[in-house]
């Protein structure tokens, strides 16, 4: 082979990082092909269903409903029912002297002569109903009521939360899967890159065209290169089980990833997300319904001072007992109230005030936190946003500076070891770029989070 033939060789090998489309699929994702396609609209929908920290968060939702259902039963009348039914172990006997019942002119008295009736050891039944409704109380049930129904609002709020945190971390490692899927494609067409080289170089050296410490430095880029593949594939089968376990499925189940476009639109300005951030956040919603709850809680305690007033009708039935009476039916009204209770109720009240007061602190605290949360991740996404222009910038005169050395040592102008400078600055822009691809989408995903919108 002659030496420009050589040249020619090695400018075609260093050439090949140029001219392998976008969609180049590695020898690992070839593997993958037969894999089912999961979008990134898909993993979401998969994990808001699946994912198993929703499921909890829900049944937490379930839980509050069904505390607001018991206490809206609290307003409805209180049926309880005894019975006792048992065998006398011994006689029961009444004794009436007489003229217990008084004593009647022309009659005497009655009974006449002391008497005794007795219940034989016989099987009886004692049986009591008793039918309440709470009057004076109805106030306290609707305070709690209210109470109940913010705490259900506050579940809702924590799922609302959940769902925003499980949608954000499955962007994030959707977008580290294809960020690893970007670097073995890279890493994959540089290993091509010094297998030939590593081919070209072997036949000049048997031709004493070049030095044989020209094939063992690229042999040795090659022996890293094939290491840092291995690592990056790796890293890629890692990402794809984190992905698998967000979504509530087996970590083993395959699939395939879909690229996303480089950049999106630019956002917009920081006061509209600032307002935004402040209408829709779940913390702040849970801190507002919180602060409403605590006032709930407040005229609660108050509500203490306020007798225990019930409706009552009661019931009671006998049977093989002798002298009670079969039924007895009563109608009338119950009261229950503690006039001393050494300044428990105060203590109460003032315990109650102290949280409303801390309610109202913590959603102004929760207010400020929010929107330095969305000052943050918006500068964020403009930095990273810049970082990502000025990596593709990176990447695109490595290129080309690798393109020119590539001429430049086919004409005999610069050394192997200039070729081999700008193929490591071509590989370390790859790596740069998608880094910064990364990290952008990851921005993206928590800005997007910051704004709290469903």
């Amino acid at each position: 082979m002659s030496a420009r033939s050589c040249r020619t060789a090695i400018r075609l090998a260093l050439c090949v990082i140029f001219f392998v489309p976008a969609s180049l699929v590695s020898q690992t994702h070839q593997q993958d092909d037969a894999a089912p396609l999961l979008t990134l609209n898909q993993a979401i929908e998969m994990a808001l269903s699946e994912n198993r920290s929703l499921k909890i968060a829900a049944l937490e939702v379930e839980n509050s409903r069904e505390q607001v259902s018991l206490t809206r039963i609290k307003r409805l009348p209180e049926w309880k029912s005894y019975v006792f039914a048992s065998q006398l172990l011994t006689t029961t006997d009444f004794k009436f002297p007489a003229g217990a019942f008084g004593t009647f002119p022309g009659i005497g008295p009655i009974p006449a002569t002391n008497k005794s009736v007795t219940t034989p050891r016989v099987f009886n039944v004692y049986i009591f109903n008793q039918v309440t409704q709470p009057l004076s109380q109805l106030y306290k049930i609707h305070l709690s009521l209210r109470a109940n129904e913010l705490g259900l609002g506050i579940t809702r709020e924590k799922l609302r939360g959940e769902r925003h945190s499980v949608v954000d971390n499955v962007k994030q490692a959707y977008y580290a899967v294809l960020q690893s899927e970007s670097s073995i494609e890279a890493a994959e067409s540089m290993l091509k890159h010094y297998q030939e080289l590593d081919r070209v170089l072997l036949k000049r050296v048997s031709q004493e065209a070049s030095l044989k410490s020209d094939s063992l430095q690229v042999k040795a880029k090659l022996a890293q290169e094939q290491y840092t593949l291995v690592q990056l594939r790796n890293a890629w089968q890692s990402r794809k089980e984190d992905l698998n376990d967000l979504l509530g499925r087996d970590i083993r189940t395959r699939f395939r990833a879909e690229e996303v476009p480089a950049l999106s639109p630019v956002e917009m300005d920081l006061a509209a997300a600032q307002s935004l951030a402040l209408a829709q956040r779940p913390e702040i919603k849970q801190a507002e319904l919180t602060e409403r709850q605590a006032g709930y809680n407040r005229r609660l305690a108050k509500a203490e001072y306020i007798p225990d007033v019930d409706l009552g009708f009661q019931y009671a039935s006998n049977f093989n007992v002798n002298v009670l009476p079969q039924n007895v039916v009563a109608l009338g009204f119950a009261l229950n109230y503690q006039p001393f209770d050494w300044g428990k109720r105060k203590h109460e009240i003032s315990q109650k005030q102290i949280a409303v007061e801390e309610a109202h602190t913590q959603l102004q605290d929760t207010q400020s936190k929010v929107l330095l949360d969305v000052n943050n991740r918006f500068r964020k996404l403009q930095e990273t946003r810049s970082m990502l222009e000025a990596a593709q910038v990176e990447q695109d005169w490595s290129r080309e500076k690798l393109r020119d050395l590539t001429r430049q040592f086919e004409q005999e102008v610069v050394l192997l070891s200039d070729v081999l400078q700008g193929q490591a600055m071509v590989a370390k822009s790859n790596d740069d770029y998608a880094q910064a691809l990364l990290s952008f989408w990851t921005a993206k995903a928590d800005f997007e989070k910051s704004l709290g919108g469903d």
